[in-house]
């Protein structure tokens, strides 16, 4: 095949030499010209870069919402899903699912980018304890297995952990308010957070992290809570959120009303920053 098109091109010189002639011109733009068209390669690039797998830029095309569910290794709860993906359709959103093995330390890195105006982390948290209490540390698990070889840098610098759910459970990576902070390229302009995990806003750390990286709004829970029952509120959260429009006040005290606290852990659903009480879920995510 090589060689029949190489003589297909021979032969095109011979018959259209002025063809030829202008290749030649082409090969002489001015150094301005070759400028330009490095920086539009390199553009269309980064732009590939930072929107993959049909991800449109912010503004672009209909707005868009992930749900990560980290937790269906654990726990799979399809009409958890198909509920919150029909809720956030109604409202004109486009529903991005990742689950499983998916949600790796890369994928994490490559969210911020990704242009959602809503992310439901149906993931687990956690509170690292340290030496003492001013070490705390919120973190946000992954489904990646633990390896002290492994992202080494950000290892040191204090952006990932290892972690576990339990004694029975292998060890995964864990990422905290500084990997937010410092290995997510891109930011999280006008993203309304919903962090389902054990003590998400226990201390603020990971919720602050998130409002530095542009996020609107961060709604979680103080201690722990049982999967099912944060599936349950959750699912009411998001039908007062996106059917009810009501406040984020509104919505937070209607599903501490319907679904309480936490029975057993006694977890309270909370929002930060303080301020959006008032606001809706529409004003919050552009």
């Amino acid at each position: 095949m090589a060689k029949a098109k190489t003589k297909a091109r021979a032969k095109g010189r011979q018959a259209k030499p002025k063809q030829a002639e202008g290749r030649r011109h082409f090969w002489r733009l001015p150094r301005f010209a070759w400028l330009l068209i490095a920086v539009a390669i390199v553009g269309t690039v980064v732009l590939i870069r930072l929107y993959p797998q049909g991800h449109t830029p912010d503004g672009a095309g209909e707005p868009r919402a992930a749900i990560v569910d980290q937790l269906s290794v654990l726990q799979e709860n399809d009409a958890f899903i198909a509920g919150v993906t029909r809720q956030l359709e109604e409202s004109g959103f486009e529903v991005d699912l990742f689950q499983g093995e998916e949600i790796t330390v890369a994928f994490y890195k490559g969210l911020s980018a990704r242009g959602y105006r809503i992310i439901v982390f149906r993931a687990h948290s956690g509170i690292l304890e340290g030496e003492e209490q001013i070490h705390l540390k919120t973190t946000l698990f992954t489904n990646e297995p633990y390896s002290e070889w492994r992202h080494r840098i950000d290892q040191l610098n204090d952006r990932l952990f290892r972690a576990s759910l339990g004694e029975e459970n292998d060890w995964v990576f864990s990422i905290s308010s500084r990997f937010v902070r410092q290995s997510m390229p891109g930011r999280f302009d006008d993203t309304f957070i919903i962090m389902m995990g054990c003590a998400g806003i226990y201390i603020d750390d990971l919720a602050q992290a998130f409002i530095d990286k542009g996020a609107s709004a961060y709604l979680a829970w103080d201690a722990s809570v049982l999967l099912n029952y944060v599936d349950e509120a959750t699912l009411h959260l998001v039908d007062q959120l996106c059917s009810r429009r009501v406040t984020v006040s509104e919505a937070v005290d209607s599903t501490m009303l319907v679904a309480g606290p936490d029975p057993r852990y006694k977890a309270v659903l909370k929002y930060y920053p303080p301020g959006i009480g008032d606001r809706t879920l529409k004003n919050l995510s552009g």
